[in-house]
């Protein structure tokens, strides 16, 4: 996406997306951490 508004608004469904993966152990939990944190990193650099 390059829009930092579209993105922030998808943002808590992929979060919880992500976190329900994580909870069913198909996604290890750090995983799932590793992948929020560069999806917020991500979301903030569309702003530059």
């Amino acid at each position: 996406m390059e829009d930092q508004k579209e993105a922030s608004e998808y943002y808590p469904k992929v979060v919880s997306m992500i976190d329900k993966l994580a909870k069913r152990n198909i996604w290890h939990k750090n995983k799932a951490a590793n992948l929020k944190s560069k999806l917020s990193k991500h979301i903030l650099n569309l702003a530059k």
